[in-house]
This record gives structure tokens, C-alpha cells and sequence, in this order.
């Protein structure tokens, strides 16, 4: 008896997972990244792949990883029929869960000393190397030569790459809210976790941000009194009392001897601006910095009147209403039309072969 118990048991456990591991097989495997070739480059030898950001770069292992990395892809590619040109070309694709750890990991890897390209949504190049980002995918290019056509090349290449969509597919709204004047160009940095803010060496300990409360950061050098003198640093909370919350430690602060502290609250983000700046200019920049919040209706609630179950039980019950009414309607026309629309006939055009009048027959006299 124990052992059917036992096999039933684990009868009633296969039944059970036996749908979860159906789907898990059913979903399809991510594409492959790279191209076999493209723009007259093609690949010399089977591309490397992974998951392991490890192999990708092991000392930004954590921050990738945080970043919601998801795979890479590395190949080398040789100019296409002409044995002669030995110009090479190596890609570092990366793959993550979605655009917005894709570009963290973009400005992670983007140093001040790059100039901003045209390519793909987001790119920046120093002499042979290129980085640029396409959805959620963040690719490395390195060549060995650069051409005329280089930058040409590399749009084909990124109108190649897989697309994502959906809300996987959208960028972080925090960059957006940098000033972009006061910033020094391409010095902003968007962090996901701890790996990330490490990695910029801030004087600011962690415990002020509290990534325990899964904040969004953005980081950048201001123009102050001197050359990038100042920073401001951004803190997104998922909600408006987290941010409350953090205001104190925030405001706490202290200022160094012949620096500037000041700090602002706009919805569920914390601007901190601190340096040598001035403090009318840190003010200027805190003022140009305002939370508003936008609602997109994008998902289908199922209040349409085709789709609401509500709207169609008060349709039926008003049909029913309605026919209850016609039905009462005709049954006193009839009823009650039987007996006086004769009569009213009758008035109008006198006496008539059938005026409603009963027929009597006076038998007792006979």
C-alpha cells in the first residue's frame, strides 16, 4: 500500500510539472546575433558564444551582470573576395534582458575621450574602436584599419541585428532629464546596482543610495567654476515616499571647504549637485530638473463595450425591459380594444350589421 502511495505521489508530481516543462521546451531559442556577413565584410572563423559574461569580460562580470546581461557573440570578420586586403574587423556583441541594461552597460563602457557617432541609436568611437547601441543589444567593433566607409558599414551592420520590441525595446527616461548645457559631454553614466556605482569611484557611500530600494542612477560631470569641477548625481526610486525617505540622508551631506551642496526632490527622484560650483548656478540646475509624471494607456482593460461583460448584462437587461413593455402594450390594445373600439366605431357611423350588441332571442312568448 505505502509503495502505490508513493508511485501515485510521484504520479500526481509529473502531471503537475508536465505542463511547465512542455512550455519551457516550447520557447523558441534567442536568434544568433552576428551575421555570416555584411557590407563586404564576412566572418573567418565560427563565432564564439555564450552566456557566461565572464568570457566576455571578466573584471565587468558583476556590472553586466546586474545589468540583466543575457548572452554574447564574438566573431572576426575578413574583407569579403579579395584575398589580398588583410584589413580584419572583430565584434563583441552583447545581448541583455532589455534596452535599458543595455545602455547601462553602454555608458559603462563609453569613455570621456570618445566622440559620438551616428550609429545604430546610441554610438561613440576612439580612433579604430567603436561601440554603439541597437535595442538591447550593445556591440564592440574594433578595426584593424579604418576607411571612408567604416561608419557606413556599421549602420548596415546594426539594421542586421536582431530587433526586440514591446516594452523591452524602450530606453530609460532618467538621461533624459540631464542638463544637457551644464553636463560635460559624454561623461553621464546610467547605474542599474552596487557593481556599477563602484565602478565610478565616488566619494559617496552606497549606504546613501540604498540599492536595497532598487533605485535608478544617473551620473554626470557639470561645468562649475572650472572644467568639470562638479557633479550631479540622479537617484530614480520606484515610488515618491521611497524617495522621501532617502531626502535626509541626501541632505546630510556635508560640503567640503569651498564646495557646493545642494539637493532637490522632484516626484520619486533625488538631484544632488555638489562640487565648485556656485551656489546660484547649482540652484539653476536643480530648477531646470522637474518631475512629470505622463500616463500612456497601453493595454487593453477590457472596458470596451464589446468586451465588457458589464455592458452586456445591461443591454440584455434593457432588451428585456423593452420587450416586457411591448408585450404589456399590445396586450391592452387588445384587450381592451376588443370591447371599446367597436363601440366608438359604432357612435361615428351609427348602427351596423355587428355593433358589439349581444344577441338575445325572446323565446317566452311563444
Amino acid at each position: 500500500m505505502r509503495a502505490f502511495l508513493r508511485n501515485a505521489g510521484w504520479l500526481i508530481v509529473v502531471v503537475l510539472c508536465a505542463p511547465m516543462l512542455v512550455a519551457q521546451a516550447k520557447l523558441p531559442a534567442p536568434p544568433p546575433i552576428l551575421p555570416e556577413a555584411f557590407a563586404g565584410w564576412e566572418r573567418s572563423a565560427p563565432a564564439q558564444k555564450g552566456s557566461d559574461p565572464r568570457r566576455l569580460d571578466a573584471t565587468s562580470a558583476p556590472t553586466l551582470s546586474e545589468d540583466r546581461f543575457a548572452d554574447f557573440e564574438m566573431a572576426t570578420y575578413k574583407v569579403l573576395d579579395d584575398p589580398k586586403d588583410e584589413r580584419t574587423l572583430t565584434l563583441r556583441a552583447a545581448r541583455f534582458a532589455d534596452a535599458e541594461g543595455a545602455y547601462a552597460a553602454f555608458t559603462y563602457y563609453r569613455q570621456p575621450r570618445m566622440q559620438r557617432e551616428d550609429i545604430g541609436q546610441l554610438a561613440a568611437s576612439l580612433n579604430e574602436r567603436v561601440l554603439f547601441l541597437q535595442g538591447n543589444l550593445l556591440v564592440d567593433a574594433q578595426f584593424s584599419q579604418l576607411t571612408a566607409m567604416s561608419g557606413t558599414q556599421l549602420r548596415e551592420l546594426a539594421g542586421l541585428l536582431p530587433k526586440v520590441t514591446g516594452p523591452a525595446s524602450e530606453l530609460p527616461t532618467l538621461p533624459g532629464r540631464l542638463p544637457r548645457k551644464a553636463a560635460v559631454a559624454e561623461t553621464s553614466h546610467f547605474i542599474l546596482g552596487p557593481a556599477g556605482y563602484a565602478a565610478l569611484n565616488l566619494d559617496l557611500p552606497p549606504t546613501i543610495v540604498n540599492f536595497e530600494k532598487s533605485p535608478r542612477l544617473l551620473w554626470a560631470r557639470l561645468n562649475g567654476d572650472g572644467a568639470a569641477s562638479a557633479e550631479i548625481l540622479m537617484a530614480e526610486y520606484p515610488t515618491h515616499i521611497i524617495a522621501m525617505e532617502r531626502l535626509t540622508a541626501f541632505e546630510g551631506l556635508a560640503a567640503a571647504p569651498g564646495t557646493t551642496v545642494v539637493v532637490k526632490r522632484t516626484g520619486p527622484i533625488l538631484v544632488l549637485v555638489r562640487g565648485r560650483i556656485s551656489h546660484s548656478d547649482a540652484e539653476r540646475v536643480l530648477a531646470s530638473i522637474n518631475y512629470d509624471a505622463s500616463v500612456t494607456w497601453n493595454q487593453d482593460t477590457g472596458r470596451a463595450k464589446r468586451d465588457n461583460i458589464g455592458s452586456l448584462v445591461v443591454a440584455g437587461l434593457t432588451l428585456a425591459f423593452v420587450l416586457f413593455l411591448i408585450s404589456v402594450g399590445l396586450g391592452l390594445m387588445f384587450g381592451f380594444g376588443r370591447v371599446f373600439v367597436p363601440r366608438l366605431w359604432g357612435k361615428k357611423r351609427g348602427p351596423g350589421d355587428d355593433d358589439g350588441e349581444m344577441i338575445r332571442l325572446d323565446l317566452n312568448r311563444h
